[in-house]
């Protein structure tokens, strides 16, 4: 339209992000706009940094495009996104990897490099390792409840680019007499991430040692407003108004978490939530996986949410390597025969993802997974843990427990246990050029960028930060992911929505 019209011409421009693609131009020429761009560029937008030691590609298809779709676009990107960051932080010398898309990964980067010769830097490198992690050689862990502040925050209002939305009742000004008329509509907004200072203390601790630290950090919030009526000269009332700012930010900040702890706790507290932990606990730890659980056939017959129930049904799939035939079978009849027979399509997807699959070979591995890999603690400490598994109060992420083992004492003392997980396992090195080989000072961390392919969770995030602050552990993590997930999320990206018929 604007081509033909008269008035002076505007100039076009086109960005693709993350990358042109043909099949894009191939249509425009086809309505014969092509040539009305004057220019057409692309826009790689690989990693985006989420916090300061997380970076997120937020593809939220990249995992049913990858395991059901054999669509690897979002691993190339992730590639991509890896070589930028080594043009910028030095190449990583050492790559690991355990998982089909994290062996594509490695390989696509090493030809990468061997393709760009110049990209060879001289920049010392920031990073000692890189491990790449499939999210199918960890299905577990996203299906389990998230258990720490940020997790739950996650799961129950959905955290999406780190700002969440709250329901508003909470977080309205109490004015005296106004018999609460005029509450907000609008819900919440809140961004979340570790520039708050109280949030960084509070966002990877296990929920139940939150009230603690909220209630010691009122009473020193109450005690410095206190101050004020101490000061008496100019100058310590000038040093008083100098920190008011700051006080009053924090003060603002421990309203908003309180609140935010209240409405989680309102939840955590109840009947539903008990019964649905204890559940994923029990298969977490070996308890009657191999048989239907009752809970869940309860809840069904209720019709709670199908996300719930196929969480459930998966875990039970995913701890017992795969459930017997009548067993399965039986799930499938009580869901489709309550829920619809469009959720076949559904199922189906899952069974091809892995994560709800009938026991083939008869044996099931997970006990043995679970004993070699420490997965599951029975005496933990939620509120100063010594172990990781207090991120799901007693299961250890699987993920987590990998990176953690490859750090010290190295993956070849659970040999047996990699084979047992799907994908293959692996070890790369990346020729340094001379004089860039670290010289590592004593008592200096080594520094290792984790890269989760098919999405990571909070609660692994918080491990991983738990393992960066261990006095003894050596290593410091950085994340980074295709996207932040949670078990709701990563179900619901699997399922398939079917349209209405048009009649």
């Amino acid at each position: 339209r604007e081509d033909r019209g008269r008035a002076p011409q505007r100039d076009f421009h086109i960005l693709f992000v993350p990358r042109r693609s043909l099949l894009c131009e191939q249509w425009l020429k086809e309505q014969g706009v092509l040539g009305s761009f004057i220019h057409r560029e692309q826009y790689s937008l690989d990693l985006i940094p989420f916090d300061g030691d997380l970076l997120s590609m937020e593809a939220e298809g990249a995992f049913k495009e990858c395991y059901l779709e054999s669509d690897q676009t979002s691993l190339y990107h992730a590639a991509k996104g890896l070589m930028t960051l080594q043009a910028l932080y030095g190449t990583i010398p050492q790559i690991f990897g355990k998982g089909e898309c994290a062996r594509h990964v490695a390989n696509m980067m090493i030809r990468m490099k061997r393709e760009f010769p110049g990209s060879q830097n001289s920049i010392f490198p920031v990073f000692d390792t890189l491990l790449l992690l499939d999210r199918n050689v960890d299905l577990l862990t996203p299906l389990a409840t998230q258990l720490t502040y940020e997790g739950l925050i996650d799961e129950i209002y959905g955290i999406q680019n780190t700002y969440v939305k709250l329901p508003p009742e909470k977080f309205a000004p109490k004015k005296q007499g106004d018999g609460g008329k005029d509450l907000p509509t609008e819900p919440k907004k809140l961004q979340l991430n570790s520039a708050e200072e109280l949030y960084a203390e509070i966002r990877d601790k296990n929920f139940n040692a939150v009230g603690s630290v909220l209630s010691k950090k009122a009473k020193i919030i109450s005690a410095a407003f206190e101050e004020r009526h101490h000061a008496k000269t100019v100058g310590e009332i000038k040093q008083f108004v100098s920190q008011l700012p700051h006080m009053q930010a924090a003060r603002s900040s421990l309203a908003n978490h309180t609140s935010i702890a209240e409405l989680i706790k309102d939840i955590t507290t109840s009947e539903d939530f008990f019964d649905n932990l204890t559940v994923e606990q029990e298969f977490m730890s070996g308890i009657d996986t191999d048989k239907v659980n009752n809970y869940i056939e309860d809840c069904i017959a209720q019709k709670h949410p199908l996300i719930k129930i196929l969480r459930l049904v998966c875990l039970q799939s995913v701890c017992n390597s795969g459930l017997k035939q009548k067993v399965l079978d039986h799930y499938k009849k009580e869901i489709l025969q309550t829920y619809g027979y469009e959720h076949i399509l559904t199922l189906n997807n899952l069974e091809k993802a892995g994560l709800l699959k009938s026991q083939t070979s008869g044996r099931n591995n997970y006990p043995t997974i679970r004993k070699t890999l420490r997965l599951w603690m029975d005496d933990v400490n939620e509120q100063n843990p010594n172990d990781i598994s207090y991120v799901y109060s007693g299961y250890a992420p699987l993920s987590v427990r990998l990176a953690q083992l490859l750090a010290r004492p190295g993956w070849r003392s659970i040999e047996e246990v990699l084979k047992m997980l799907p994908g293959p396992h692996f070890e790369e090195r990346q020729q340094l050029p001379t004089g860039l080989q670290k010289k590592r000072q004593h008592g200096e961390n080594r520094v290792t960028l984790v890269f989760f392919l098919g999405g990571v969770t909070y609660a692994e995030i918080a491990a991983l930060r738990f393992l960066s602050q261990m006095e003894d552990g050596g290593t410091e993590y950085v994340i980074a992911t295709t996207k932040l997930i949670n078990g709701t999320s990563w179900i619901k990206s699997l399922m398939e929505k079917l349209e209405p018929a048009p009649f």
